[in-house]
C-alpha cells in the first residue's frame, strides 16, 4: 500500500490544493514468491482502486499499465501494490506522495518497488515491482529522463523505489504511540439536549465523547471512547507495525468526538517523523514525549454545522485552541527472530513536569483600520493562552466540580483547569485581578474605509492568569537558536563562543525541574550542541569565516530549522479577538515562544517586552480571497509573558513615558506622558505591473496612505497599469506617544493599501504593502547620509501572490518648539493645471536623461473578436513616461496584419538610474466607424532593461565599419581564413574515410537512436562488415541532435530581433498560480523596441548603407508576404495520456496550419500510448497569415467524435526570419544520397556565402589546401569546407551565431480542458522552404521500422534428475509423469507440450520433441512485437512490444487431479547463460549468478545447445533445483524457415528419431503379470518372504491356543 499523505504544501498556500493527478505505470514484476501463480497488481490510492491485466502462471509477469488517479484534492490518499493470487495476497509496498514529490521531477522513474508482507515479519522480501510514479500539479511538466540501457535497470537493488538515504534493506519495526490524557476539550453537543436530561435524571455531565485516532502508513488506530468526559484519561497505546525507517513521514493523531450519526474531529495535530528523530550516525530513533501536545481549530462554541470543521482535520490554521492531550512516541525495532513481543496495551503516565503560574500582560496602545462593516458597533478585544481568558466559550468545568485543593502535593496531580476568578487569587495580589479583554468602546472614523478606537492618552490591558507545567526550557532554546539562526548570517566566530556558552552553561545547570525533561528532549539538545560545535569549528579561523559565508547557505541554517520548531509543545500559542456583541470577528494568533520572558537576554522571545504591529484577519475560509485581503484592524500591542515570580519586569520593555494604572471603573490601562508631534511626509512616486482589475485588462489606481489613526489619498489616474504619481502627502500634527529615541529606533509601521477607482460601487482592493518612515528628530540635521531619502520599490501583495511594485520614500519629522516653520520647506503646487497637488521634491525625484525610443512595428497575429465584433483596422500605440507614438493603421487585418510602415521613434525623459525606468505600454485600439476606438487589449513591458542600445566594442576588430582603416579587413580576411584552414585540417582524415558505408543496412532510425546514445543500435552493424573501421564509420553516419524540450527554449524563443508580445484583456485572476493568464490572452504584438541615451555617437550613423528610417534596425528583411512550404515529420509520441476507459489510447497525427489541416486518421495506432508514428506532412502556407502550427494527437474512437489528447503550437514565423537560421537544420556531414542526404535546397557553400553577405563579412575564400588534398572530389570538398564553417558558425565574431542543426525536438502535448498538466510529447521537426527559391527534395523517409520475422525451433531432448511427486498405489515408490511445456513470453495462448514420460523413478525423461515458435522481432528495440485482439469484443488489433524470453517449465501427468508444477526456467534470449555440457555440470549457480557469468545471445550465435537448470521455490521461499533439461535453440529467418521447414514434435518434415524409454515406462495394464512380478519381486522380495514367514508363526500359534483347552482338559480328566 502506497500511504499517500496530503502533499505537504508550501507554507502559508491556499487551502483549496492546486489539481493534482499521480500517474503509475506498473512495468514489470521479478522474483515473486509462490509457484505458478497469476499474480495482477492492484494500486490504490484513497477509495479509488485500479487492477493491472492479470498474466498467468509467471513469477515474472511484464505489464506496462498505466493508471491515472485524478485528484482534485488529495486529502489522503492511498497506493497499494497488492500481488493478489486466487485472492492471496503476495507482498505490499506504502509510500505517500508527500516522498515522491519530495524527489527531483517530483517521481521516480523505473525504480523497482521491493513487496513485503506485514503479516509476516520473519519472511524477507516478497518479490519486486518496476513502476514510475509521477506527482504532477497544474504547470508541471513530467520530465522522462533519458532512457539508460536495460541491463543498469535490472539491478534490482541499485535501483530501489526509495528516496535518498534510505537503506535497502529495513527492518520491521514498531510504533508505539502512547495516549495519557487530554484536557480541556470543548462542549461538542447542544446544552439545550443537556438540560433536558439533568431535569429527567438529576445529573449534570460534560458534553463530549472524546476518543482518540491515530493514523500511520495507512493503518489506523483508536482508542476507547470516554464517555462525558472534558478530561478524559486513557492510559493506552496503539502500536503499528511498518518497515522502518517507514516511506511515510507523519503520524496523524486526532481527538474525535463519539457521536450516533457521526463522528466528528475535535483537533489533529500532525507529528513529523523526521522531527522527533535523527539519522546521522550519532542520531536517535524517533522518539517524544510524554508531552503535550497542543491542537488548535475552530472557534469553541458549539454549532451544528461549524463552517470551520476544516480546520479541525488539520487543514489551515487553527484559529483558537481546542484541547491538549498528553503522548508519547516510541519505535522498537524489531529482532525478527523472536517476534513474540506482545505488551498489553494499558500504559503508566509518567509525570510531565511540575504546575507553575503564568503571567501574561497586554497593552493595547492603538487600534486602527478597523474595518467599516464592524465599525458601528462598540468593539473590544481579548487576549485567550489557551483556554484562560476565554470568557464565551472557554473552559466546560467538569461536571464533578473538584474543588480546588489547596495543599502543595497534590497539585502535580491536579489536571483541572484553574478558573479565573477571584477567589482563587493567591493573597500576595489581591489587586491583581485577571482582566483578558478590553472594555467595550465606538470606533471612530478614519475615512471611508476605515476606523479606528480612540485609544489616545490612556491605553487598556489586560492581564492574565494560568497554570500550565514548567516547559519553558524548550521555547528557551529555540529562541537560542533563533538569535543563532539570526546571527549566522553576519557570521563571527564571537557570537558562537557567547552563544554557546549559554547552552553548555544550560547542559550544567539543568532545571531543577528534571520531571518534565523527556528523551527527545535530550537527544535533539546533544544534536544540537554538535551542531553548535560544528559550526564554531567551521569559523574558527577568520580566513575560515569567508569560506563559511559560502557553506552557510547549505549548511548552517537547515540544521538550525530543524531545532527552532519544538514537536513538543508546552504553553499554547497566544490569541487575540476582537470581538463584536459577544461574537467573534477576526484573530490573530502568535507563537508564545516569541513573547516568553527570561531573566537571560538570548533566550527571551524575539518579541517580549516589545510593541509589535499585529494585523487581525478572518478565521478559516473567511479569511482567503476577496473578504480575507482587507485588514480586519490593525493593532499595536505589547505582550509579555513570564512566571507570576518574575513578575515585576513586565513592564520593562514598555516605551518609556508611560506609567500603569490600576483596575478603575474602566479596566486597567496605562497613562501616557504627553505625546510627541510630528509630520509624515509620502513621496508616493510610482508604481508598476499592477493587478489588472477591470474588463479592459487595466485599472484605475490610487493608493490610500494610513500612518497612526490619520490616512489620505493620491489622485486617480485612469487606465493604466503602471501609474506615475508624482505626488507628496503630507500628514500635519502626527501624535505619537512614547520616548522620542525608541521611537527613532522603531518608528510604527506605515500600511500604503491601493484601489482601483470604479465609477459605480466602491473601489475594489488591488494590494497593499508596508513601510516605516525615516525619523528626523528636531534637534538633527536635515541633509545626508539619511537625508532626503531615497525612493524604494516595496512589492505589494494581494493575498499570497504578489500584485505589482511601489516606488515611493517617507520620512517623519518631529515638529519641536519653533512649530513647522523649522522644518525643511515644501516647493508648493508647480504646475497649475493640477491644483493643490504637491509634486515630489527635487532632491528625492530621480534624475532625468534624454533617451530615444525607436520601435520596430512587425505587425499583429491571433486578435480575438472584441464584443462580438472582428478586429478590423487595429493600431499600435506606444506609451512611456507621458510620451508615446502610434502606428500605421493596419486597413484590412484578414488580408495583411503587418504594418506598412515598420520604424518610428519618440524622445522621452527617463531616469538615470535603470531601476527607476518606469514601464513601456503597448495598447492595441480597434478603429472603428465614426472615429470610435475600441481597446483591444494592452501588455506592459516592465523592463526597458533588454531593450537598451549598446554601441559594438572598439576595441574587438569591427570589420564592417567604413570609418576603419583597410588593416582590420585584412586582419578579419585573414583570421577567418585561418580559421577555415584550422578546420579544412581536422576535416582531412574524414573526407577520405566517407568512401562507401553499407546503406542498405543503416536508415533514418539508425541516426535517430545512435543519437539518443542507446548505444544497443551497434548490433545492427551486420557481422560481414568486420574491422573496427566499420563500426566508426557506423557512428559517422552523421548525429542529429534530440532536443528533450522544445527548440525554442534552446534559442531563446527566436527572439533574436522579433520580438513578441502577448495582449491581455479582461480582469486578472486571482488563482495563486495566475494560471488564468492564458485565459486573458487576446492576441500578440510582434515588433521590437530600442532605446538609447541621445545623442548618439557619430560613427553608427555614418555606416556604409546606413539607411537612417530603419533607425537601429538595420539589415531586416521586409514584411511582405510570403509563401512557404512547410514540411512536418512527427517522429513518435510518448507517455500519452490514456483517453480510453482501458487504459489506454489509439492516437493519430492532426496538422493544421492556417486554413489546411491534415488527418491522419486511418493510419491510428491502436491501443499505444507511446505510438511510433513516423511521417512526413506537407502543407503550403503564406507568411504572415498563416504562421501558428498546430500539431494535434487524437483519440481515435469507434463510436462518437475522437478526442483531443494534447496539441503543441509552434509559431513558424519567428523560426523563419530568426538569424539561427531555423527553416532547415543544417546536418553534420554532406552526402548527395541514401538517408543522409542533404535536404535544403541551397548547398552549404551558397548558405555561406549568403551569410557573409548579410552580415557584411568578405568572403567566402576557399584556400589551396583542400583542393590540393583530394583532387578528385573538388566540388565535395568545398561543400565540406563550407559546411564545416556553418557548424562553427557561432566562432566568428560579431555576426556569428550558432546555427540550428539537424534535429528531433521534444515537445510538450497540452490540452485546454486540462490547464498545465503534460498529457504526453510529441517528438518531431518542422522544415520550412521558400517558394521562391529553388524546391526541395523530396522529403526523408522516416517510417517506423517493420519487425523481422523469425522462428524459433527448441528441441527438448532430455530432462534429468526432475523431484519425483507421485506415490505409487501398490509399491509407495516415488515416480514422476515428466513432460516440458514451452511457451514465448506474451504468446502464453502458443504454449506447446511434449509428450508424457510415464514413471520416471531417476527423474530421467527422454522426449526428441520439438517447439516451434514464429514471431516477430524488432532488432533495434530489442522487442517482440505482438498484435493481437486484447478480447472478442475489441475493435481491431493491439500491438504489444515485450522483450525475448522463452519460459520452460516441467510438469508432473496426473489423469485425474490436475497436473503438478515442479520447476521452471526463464531465458531472455539476449543474454542468457550458456547451457552446461552435461548434466553434471548444470547446476543452481548457472541462475543465482546469473549477472557474473558470460552470456551469449541467440540472435547472434543462431543455435545453441546444452543443459539448463530447472527451478522452484519451496516454502522457506529458498530456490532449489527441481530437475535438468538438454535442449537445442534454432533460430532462424523466415525465409530460412521456408526453404528447409521442420515439423511438431517428432512429425515430418525433418522427423527426430523416437526415444527410448525403459520399459517401466510402458502402461503397465498392458502386460500386468510382467509389471507385477517387476514392480513387486524386484522391490519387495525380502519383505514378501518375512511376511510368509510371520505368518506361518502365526498359523501355529493360533492352532496351539485353540487346541490347548481340549488337551487339557482330557489331561485333567484324565480321558
Amino acid at each position: 500500500l502506497f500511504i499517500i499523505q496530503r502533499l505537504i504544501k508550501p507554507v502559508g498556500s491556499k487551502l483549496t490544493d492546486r489539481e493534482r493527478s499521480i500517474s503509475i505505470t506498473v512495468i514489470e514484476a521479478r522474483q515473486l514468491i509462490g509457484l505458478n501463480m497469476d499474480p495482477v497488481v492492484c494500486v490504490e490510492i484513497g477509495d479509488d482502486k485500479k487492477y493491472t491485466s492479470m498474466k498467468e502462471s509467471t513469477n515474472c509477469p511484464y505489464y506496462n499499465d498505466v493508471r491515472l488517479f485524478k485528484l482534485f484534492k488529495i486529502n489522503f490518499v492511498i497506493h497499494s501494490k497488492n500481488l493478489l493470487r486466487s485472492g492471496t495476497l503476495v507482498g505490499t509496498f506504502k509510500m505517500d506522495v508527500g516522498t515522491v514529490y519530495s524527489q527531483p521531477e517530483h517521481q521516480f522513474y523505473h525504480k523497482w518497488a521491493s513487496l513485503s508482507d506485514p503479516d509476516d515479519i520473519t519472511a524477507g522480501c516478497k518479490g519486486y515491482i518496476k513502476c514510475d510514479i509521477a506527482v504532477v500539479g497544474k504547470g508541471d511538466n513530467i520530465k522522462t529522463p533519458h532512457k539508460a540501457n536495460e541491463t543498469d535497470e535490472d539491478d534490482l537493488e541499485g535501483n530501489l523505489l526509495l528516496p535518498e538515504g534510505i537503506p535497502a534493506e529495513r527492518q520491521w519495526a514498531r510504533f508505539y504511540v502512547k495516549i495519557y490524557r487530554a484536557e480541556g476539550l470543548p462542549k461538542m453537543n447542544t446544552s439545550i439536549m443537556a438540560n433536558v436530561k439533568k431535569a429527567f435524571i438529576g445529573e449534570n455531565r460534560d458534553l463530549v465523547d472524546p476518543y482518540v485516532q491515530v493514523q500511520f502508513a495507512g493503518q489506523k488506530g483508536k482508542t476507547s471512547v470516554q464517555k462525558s468526559s472534558y478530561e478524559p484519561i486513557w492510559n493506552e497505546q496503539v502500536i503499528f507495525t511498518e518497515l522502518f525507517p517507514p516511506l511515510c513521514k507523519r503520524l496523524k493523531v486526532q481527538i474525535r468526538d463519539s457521536d450516533k450519526v457521526n463522528d466528528v474531529a475535535i483537533g489533529t495535530h500532525f507529528i513529523d517523523l523526521r522531527k522527533i528523530s535523527n539519522d546521522g550516525d550519532k542520531g536517535f530513533l524517533p522518539t517524544m514525549g510524554p508531552a503535550w501536545v497542543n491542537m488548535y481549530g475552530s472557534t469553541r462554541q458549539y454549532t451544528l454545522m461549524d463552517e470551520h470543521q476544516d480546520l479541525n482535520d488539520g487543514l489551515g490554521e487553527g484559529v483558537s485552541f481546542r484541547a491538549r492531550l498528553l503522548l508519547s512516541v516510541a519505535v522498537e525495532i524489531l529482532d525478527t527472530t523472536s517476534p513474540e513481543i506482545i505488551s498489553s496495551t494499558d500504559v503508566q503516565v509518567d509525570a510531565t513536569g511540575k504546575i507553575e503560574e503564568f503571567f501574561l500582560f497586554g497593552s493595547f496602545l492603538e487600534a486602527t483600520m478597523i474595518d467599516r462593516k464592524i465599525g458601528d458597533k462598540p468593539i473590544s478585544f481579548e487576549i485567550t493562552l489557551g483556554n484562560y481568558g476565554n470568557q464565551i466559550d472557554g473552559v466546560s468545568k467538569p461536571s464533578s466540580a473538584k474543588k480546588k485543593k489547596k495543599d502543595a502535593e497534590n497539585e502535580e496531580e491536579e489536571s483541572e483547569l484553574i478558573q479565573n476568578s477571584s477567589e482563587d487569587e493567591a493573597d500576595e495580589d489581591r489587586d491583581l485581578v485577571s482582566v483578558s479583554s478590553t472594555p467595550v468602546m465606538k470606533p471612530v472614523i478614519t475615512d471611508r474605509n476605515y476606523f479606528h478606537l480612540p485609544y489616545f492618552a490612556k491605553k487598556p490591558c489586560v492581564y492574565i492568569k494560568s497554570w500550565w507545567q514548567d516547559q519553558r526550557r524548550r521555547l528557551y532554546n529555540s529562541n537560542m537558536m533563533d538569535k543563532i539562526a539570526d546571527k549566522l548570517v553576519s557570521i563571527l566566530s564571537e557570537y558562537y563562543s557567547r552563544y554557546l556558552y549559554v547552552l553548555v552553561v544550560e547542559e550544567v545547570i539543568e532545571d531543577v525541574n528534571l520531571a518534565g525533561r523527556t528523551k527527545l528532549d535530550r537527544e535533539r539538545l546533544k544534536s544540537c550542541m554538535r551542531e553548535m560545535v560544528g559550526f564554531i569549528f567551521l569559523t574558527r579561523s577568520r580566513e575560515d569565516v569567508v569560506r563559511a559565508k559560502e557553506s552557510l547557505n547549505t549548511f548552517a541554517v537547515v540544521p538550525l530549522h530543524i531545532y527552532l520548531l519544538q514537536p513538543q509543545h508546552s504553553i499554547p500559542d497566544i490569541f487575540i479577538w476582537m470581538m463584536s456583541n459577544t461574537k467573534r470577528i477576526a484573530y490573530a494568533r502568535i507563537p508564545s515562544k516569541d513573547i516568553l520572558y527570561s531573566i537571560v537576554d538570548e533566550e527571551s522571545g524575539k518579541d517580549c517586552g516589545k510593541v509589535k504591529a499585529v494585523f487581525l484577519k478572518l478565521p478559516g475560509k473567511k479569511g482567503f480571497g476577496h473578504a480575507g485581503w482587507t485588514v480586519q484592524a490593525k493593532l499595536e500591542l505589547y505582550l509579555w509573558l513570564g512566571l507570576n515570580k518574575q513578575r515585576k519586569d513586565f513592564l520593562s520593555g514598555l516605551p518609556n513615558g508611560f506609567e500603569e494604572i490600576k483596575a478603575d471603573k474602566m479596566g486597567p490601562g496605562l497613562n501616557s506622558v504627553p505625546p510627541q508631534v510630528f509630520q509624515l511626509r509620502a513621496h508616493m512616486y510610482q508604481a508598476r505591473s499592477l493587478f489588472a482589475a477591470d474588463s479592459s485588462g487595466l485599472s484605475d489606481p490610487f493608493a490610500r496612505v494610513f500612518f497612526s489613526t490619520h490616512s489620505q489619498v493620491t489622485e486617480v489616474l485612469s487606465e493604466t497599469l503602471c501609474p506615475t504619481w508624482d505626488q507628496l502627502l503630507v500628514f500635519d500634527d502626527v501624535e505619537l506617544f512614547g520616548e522620542a529615541s525608541e521611537l527613532r529606533d522603531d518608528p510604527p509601521i506605515i500600511v500604503v493599501e491601493l484601489y482601483d477607482q470604479d465609477t459605480v460601487g466602491k473601489a475594489e482592493f488591488i494590494g497593499r504593502t508596508f513601510a516605516k518612515p525615516t525619523i528626523k528628530m528636531c534637534e538633527e540635521h536635515y541633509g545626508p547620509p539619511r537625508f532626503p531619502p531615497q525612493l524604494e520599490y516595496y512589492q505589494i501583495y494581494r493575498g499570497n501572490c504578489t500584485a505589482g511594485e511601489l516606488l515611493a520614500a517617507f520620512e517623519l519629522l518631529q515638529i519641536g518648539q519653533g512649530g513647522r516653520a523649522d522644518l525643511p520647506p515644501l516647493e508648493g503646487p508647480t504646475d497649475s493645471e493640477h491644483g493643490p497637488i504637491l509634486p515630489v521634491p527635487l532632491g528625492i525625484r530621480p534624475v532625468l536623461s534624454r533617451y530615444r525610443i525607436e520601435v520596430l512595428f512587425w505587425g499583429l497575429r491571433d486578435l480575438k473578436r472584441i464584443n462580438l465584433a472582428q478586429v478590423d483596422r487595429p493600431r499600435v500605440d506606444i506609451e512611456c513616461a507621458g510620451r508615446g507614438v502610434q502606428s500605421a493603421l493596419i486597413q484590412n487585418y484578414k488580408k495583411n496584419p503587418n504594418f506598412s510602415t515598420l520604424v518610428k521613434w519618440f524622445e522621452v525623459d527617463l531616469p538615470e538610474n535603470e531601476l527607476l525606468h518606469p514601464p513601456l505600454n503597448i495598447r492595441v485600439v480597434d478603429c472603428r466607424a465614426f472615429g470610435r476606438y475600441i481597446l483591444v487589449g494592452s501588455h506592459a513591458v516592465t523592463s526597458l532593461r533588454r531593450f537598451i542600445y549598446s554601441a559594438p566594442d572598439k576595441t574587438s576588430n569591427n570589420w564592417a565599419t567604413a570609418g576603419a582603416d583597410t588593416d582590420s579587413f585584412l586582419i578579419n580576411e585573414e583570421e577567418s581564413d585561418k580559421e577555415k584552414k584550422k578546420k579544412k585540417k581536422k576535416k582531412k582524415g574524414g573526407v577520405e574515410e566517407e568512401d562507401e558505408t553499407d546503406e542498405s543496412v543503416l536508415d533514418w532510425w539508425s541516426k535517430y537512436f545512435a543519437s539518443i546514445e542507446t548505444l544497443k543500435e551497434v548490433c545492427l552493424v551486420p557481422s560481414n562488415l568486420t574491422g573496427s573501421s566499420s563500426l566508426v564509420r557506423y557512428y559517422q553516419t552523421g548525429k542529429c541532435f534530440v532536443y528533450n524540450k522544445e527548440l525554442e527554449s534552446e534559442y531563446a524563443n527566436f527572439e533574436d530581433w522579433l520580438h513578441t508580445f502577448n495582449l491581455y484583456r479582461g480582469k486578472a485572476g486571482d488563482d495563486d498560480e495566475h494560471a488564468l493568464d492564458d485565459d486573458r490572452i487576446v492576441g500578440r504584438f510582434k515588433g521590437s523596441l530600442c532605446m538609447y541615451k541621445l545623442p548618439l555617437s557619430e560613427e553608427i550613423t555614418r555606416e556604409a548603407g546606413f539607411d537612417p528610417n530603419m533607425g537601429m534596425f538595420q539589415s531586416i528583411p521586409h514584411n511582405d508576404p510570403i509563401n512557404v512550404l512547410v514540411r512536418v515529420y512527427v517522429v513518435r509520441a510518448t507517455d500519452l495520456h490514456p483517453a480510453d476507459i482501458n487504459g489506454k489510447a489509439d492516437p493519430y497525427v492532426v496538422i493544421k496550419l492556417g486554413k489546411s489541416e491534415v488527418k491522419d486518421k486511418e493510419n491510428y495506432i491502436s491501443k499505444q500510448l507511446n505510438p511510433v508514428f513516423g511521417k512526413s506532412f506537407d502543407i503550403e502556407a503564406t507568411f504572415p497569415m498563416e504562421s501558428m502550427l498546430t500539431v494535434s494527437v487524437y483519440d481515435w474512437d469507434l463510436v462518437g467524435t475522437d478526442d483531443l489528447i494534447g496539441e503543441t503550437k509552434i509559431d513558424l514565423e519567428n523560426r523563419f526570419y530568426s538569424k539561427y537560421r531555423a527553416t532547415c537544420g543544417i546536418s553534420s556531414n554532406y552526402s548527395v544520397h541514401g538517408y543522409n542526404v542533404w535536404r535544403d535546397p541551397l548547398k552549404p557553400s551558397q548558405i555561406l556565402t549568403k551569410l557573409c553577405k548579410d552580415g557584411k563579412i568578405d568572403g567566402p575564400h576557399y584556400g589551396p589546401g583542400g583542393k590540393v588534398k583530394v583532387a578528385s572530389l573538388k566540388k565535395q570538398t568545398e561543400e565540406h569546407l563550407a559546411l564545416n564553417v556553418l557548424n562553427h558558425w557561432e566562432e566568428i565574431p560579431r555576426v556569428g551565431c550558432k546555427l540550428v542543426p539537424e534535429h528531433v525536438e521534444t515537445r510538450p502535448l497540452l490540452n485546454v480542458d486540462k490547464p498545465g498538466i503534460e498529457q504526453g510529447r510529441i517528438e518531431m521537426w518542422v522544415d520550412m522552404f521558400p517558394m521562391d527559391m529553388p524546391a526541395p527534395g523530396p522529403a526523408i523517409d522516416i517510417s517506423p521500422r517493420k519487425p523481422k520475422r523469425y522462428e524459433l525451433r527448441v528441441i527438448i531432448w532430455n530432462t534429468d534428475e526432475v523431484i519425483l511427486e507421485d506415490d505409487d498405489y501398490f509399491t509407495g515408490e516415488k515416480s514422476s509423469d515428466i513432460f516440458v511445456r514451452g511457451w514465448l513470453k506474451g504468446q502464453q495462448e502458443d504454449k506447446q507440450d511434449t509428450d508424457v514420460h510415464y514413471h520416471s523413478l531417476t527423474g530421467e525423461g527422454n522426449f526428441n520433441w520439438r517447439f516451434v515458435y514464429p514471431f516477430d522481432y524488432l532488432m533495434a528495440e530489442e522487442k517482440i512485437v505482438i498484435s493481437k485482439k486484447e478480447s472478442m469484443f475489441s475493435w481491431d488489433e493491439t500491438e504489444y512490444k515485450i522483450p525475448p524470453r522463452l519460459t520452460l517449465q516441467v510438469w508432473d501427468a496426473d489423469h485425474f487431479s490436475a497436473d503438478d508444477f515442479l520447476g521452471a526456467i526463464e531465458l531472455d534470449l539476449n543474454r542468457f547463460p550458456r547451457g552446461a555440457k552435461t548434466a553434471k555440470q548444470c547446476s543452481l549457480n548457472m541462475i543465482r549468478n546469473e549477472h557474473e557469468l558470460p552470456t551469449i545471445s541467440i540472435f547472434k550465435q543462431k543455435r545453441v545447445k546444452g543443459w539448463w537448470p530447472f527451478v522452484a521455490r519451496d516454502e522457506n521461499d529458498e530456490m532449489e533445483l527441481t530437475g535438468k533439461v538438454e535442449a537445442e535453440l534454432h533460430l532462424v529467418t523466415a525465409e530460412e524457415a521456408e526453404k528447409s521447414p521442420v515439423g511438431l514434435g517428432r512429425n515430418e518434415p525433418d522427423p527426430l528419431e523416437k526415444p527410448n524409454r525403459p520399459d517401466t515406462s510402458l502402461m503397465w495394464f498392458l502386460s500386468p503379470l510382467k509389471s507385477i512380478r517387476y514392480f513387486i519381486w524386484h522391490n519387495y522380495r525380502w519383505l514378501i518372504l518375512k511376511a510368509l514367514g510371520l505368518i506361518l508363526l502365526l498359523l501355529m500359534l493360533g492352532l496351539f491356543l485353540y487346541s490347548v483347552p481340549g488337551y487339557l482338559v482330557k489331561k485333567m480328566l484324565g480321558a
